[in-house]
């Protein structure tokens, strides 16, 4: 854009694609980083700038894509594709139903302009650009325009990052971690002499700072007694049973399905298999050693909550080599909003048993003749796929 000379951005550059080398290394050989357009953007740059930069970023990183073979990043392109159009699947809903990849919240907002760094941050971005403007214009007089076009880039740099941020938390609500403390580094531009010198000499320019913040610190004051109000304690009793069951009943080499959180839970405290983990994204890695990426093995894992016959959900849990499934009520009845339930994200993947009781209200009223429940208690039950299923299953 003008603001660095081709040597600094250069120097950047190499800054990055060190960085990159070494995560590259120290991750394994993640190819979700290989493929990503972070490193498209780096490469992209050293040739060329603009809308040439942009386009070329996103042509390399799909052409990367393409040549590894990798789609690890692939629910990102589709998940803000399902922000911005009425596009959805069982992947991205499995994302946009958790309020944590939804769109920002009122309150965030509503929190912002009670604390006044929403206002603060417009007021500041207002005279930032406003006087850059102007003395560019002045500056234009006496250097050259590539030296006016230089003044003040640090800041150009912070706003549009501001407005990137920005755009993203809006768009996936867990991306305000990033936004807010950018927020408060742009607010303190009320401090700059350049912006706000106008308003007078040294002592008043230090009591208008000085009652902004006290304005401020009304409300932060507030939301600081508030979480340090709050008094962590967790407990979970019917887990510690399940987990207790496990390690007292099962064999060492037993084999686990369920929902990630659980299983994550089941693989810490037990050491026994599982076949799905949280690392949901995760699909080239598997690919080295098992028939299913991790993706198409959680799809398999979670049909358990859809409308589908219960011999077709035992025979997927065969193929994965599970001994035991963890059928959790909360997963079949929880609906953060309408078209979020297990089931009803299912409905949309599958159309031909739209509408049909879901197999897992049926499991959870009786497990035969498909299962047998070996462990029960208020969250959780255990269902076992019979030995001899599995052995129909091999031969």
């Amino acid at each position: 854009m003008g603001y660095l000379s081709t040597s600094k951005i250069k120097s950047l550059l190499v800054v990055h694609l060190a960085s990159f080398a070494i995560c590259f290394v120290m991750l394994f050989g993640n190819l979700e980083l290989l493929t990503s357009f972070y490193i498209s953007s780096l490469v992209a740059g050293w040739f060329v700038q603009g809308i040439a930069w942009f386009t070329s970023t996103v042509l390399l990183k799909f052409f990367m894509s393409f040549i590894l073979g990798a789609s690890n990043d692939a629910h990102i392109g589709n998940l803000i594709r399902s922000k911005l159009t009425k596009y959805k699947d069982f992947h991205t809903l499995m994302y946009t139903c958790a309020a944590e990849f939804d769109f920002m919240e009122l309150e965030t907002l509503l929190g912002h302009v009670k604390t006044s760094i929403l206002p603060v941050n417009s007021y500041c971005s207002h005279h930032f650009w406003k006087g850059a403007k102007e003395l560019t214009l002045k500056k234009m007089s006496i250097l050259t325009l590539q030296m006016a076009q230089f003044a003040n880039g640090e800041m150009v740099y912070h706003s549009l990052q501001l407005v990137a941020f920005a755009v993203l938390a809006i768009l996936v609500m867990r991306i305000k971690l990033f936004l807010a403390p950018l927020m408060c580094l742009m607010a303190s531009l009320i401090c700059s002499r350049q912006l706000f010198g106008w308003i007078g000499e040294h002592f008043k320019r230090h009591i208008t700072v000085f009652g902004i913040l006290s304005i401020m610190a009304i409300q932060g004051v507030a939301n600081f007694q508030s979480q340090r109000g709050i008094v962590g304690d967790f407990s979970n009793l019917p887990q510690e049973q399940l987990l207790e069951w496990i390690n007292a009943n099962t064999m060492p080499n037993a084999v686990f399905a369920g929902s990630m959180p659980t299983m994550a839970s089941v693989k810490l405290s037990t050491g026994r298999a599982i076949v799905n983990h949280p690392h949901y994204e995760d699909t080239w890695q598997n690919k080295l050693r098992l028939t299913y990426s991790h993706k198409e093995r959680t799809n398999l894992v979670y049909t358990f909550y859809s409308c589908k016959p219960a011999k077709e959900v035992k025979r997927n849990l065969m193929q994965l080599q599970a001994d035991y499934f963890i059928l959790e009520d909360s997963w079949c009845n929880r609906r953060s909003r309408p078209g979020c339930s297990m089931p009803e994200i299912w409905d949309v993947e599958d159309q031909e048993n739209r509408g049909k009781l879901p197999l897992c209200t049926l499991l959870s009223i009786d497990s035969q003749p498909y299962f047998t429940t070996m462990f029960e208690n208020k969250f959780y039950k255990v269902l076992k796929i019979p030995i001899a299923a599995k052995y129909d299953l091999l031969i």
